[in-house]
């Protein structure tokens, strides 16, 4: 790799970072469950929306005061504690009947609030449009020559269909610690399993936070739309494949691999081949 990293940086490299950070193109305001912070809603969200389902649950869902300014607040209709795993799916499966919801996963992710600390969990469709801060993990893997492995999106997939991306992409669920995202989502994508890999370490992350469609995590029509706001860091870990070892995608998310050499994965990088996520996770691989 060290002929590709001792390269100057790309010209696409400075504007991809750029595009990684920016501010919502349509008023949002905070939004709150149980009376902490988790996230962010456009301000105009839940006009118009049945509000029933949550009142049959004994939930309210109010624009109050939150620190001195509005915010959307879910919480206990009868001020009550409030199980707010609970409420926040009830919210998600209200987004998903109005059709202001991304797909559904039946996957639960985490929910923090500013401090970083959890305090629940959301079906993973709900946290665009909530503004809910995600995590995912990356794997950059080479073989024993130098090539890197990429895969083929499927064209199938929801975001950034066809586009390529590292050998392994993946969110970071409820359930899972880094590690265990790393070696499921390295199984379901790849079919190799972490033990079998060499030299496997973390090698940093990369953070975004951007607006993006309700369900999706950018692309065509994102910004138009900014229905979702896209906040993530990225954890990525490098390894080397070694020889004998060919990934092989187990849950049909991926169209097909490749051991790209550097001048190729440098021309398709420069051509915006692959996804947004995966290209700032390769510059700072390559330390650009």
């Amino acid at each position: 790799m060290s002929a590709l990293a001792s390269l100057p940086r790309p010209a696409w490299v400075a504007p991809a970072r750029a595009a990684a950070q920016r501010p919502p193109v349509r008023p949002r305001l905070p939004f709150a469950v149980a009376g902490q912070v988790v996230g962010s809603v456009a301000a105009d969200l839940f006009d118009g929306i049945g509000l029933q389902p949550l009142i049959g649950e004994g939930l309210s869902l109010s624009k109050d005061e939150q620190n001195g300014a509005a915010a959307w607040q879910l919480r206990r209709a009868d001020a009550g504690p409030c199980d707010a795993t609970a409420a926040l799916n009830a919210l998600a499966r209200v987004l998903r009947a109005a059709g202001r919801c991304g797909p559904w996963r039946d996957e639960q992710l985490a929910v923090a609030d500013a401090a970083g600390r959890r305090v629940g969990t959301v079906e993973r469709g709900a946290v665009r449009p909530l503004g809910i801060a995600t995590r995912a993990v990356h794997l950059v893997a080479c073989t024993p020559e130098g090539a890197m492995w990429v895969q083929q999106r499927s064209f199938g997939k929801a975001t950034h269909p066809g586009q390529w991306d590292t050998l392994m992409g993946g969110m970071v669920s409820a359930a899972d610690t880094l590690d265990e995202a790393l070696a499921r989502e390295t199984w379901e994508e790849a079919g190799l399993a972490i033990a079998e890999l060499q030299a496997v370490e973390h090698g940093g992350h990369v953070d975004f936070a951007r607006p993006c469609e309700a369900g999706g995590d950018g692309g065509a029509g994102a910004e138009a739309a900014g229905t979702g706001y896209m906040v993530e860091r990225i954890d990525w870990f490098r390894a080397t494949v070694p020889h004998g070892l060919v990934p092989a995608n187990q849950d049909g998310e991926v169209e097909r691999f490749e051991a790209l050499a550097l001048a190729e994965l440098q021309a398709r990088l420069a051509a915006g081949a692959f996804t947004p996520e995966a290209a700032l996770v390769l510059a700072a691989f390559f330390g650009w």
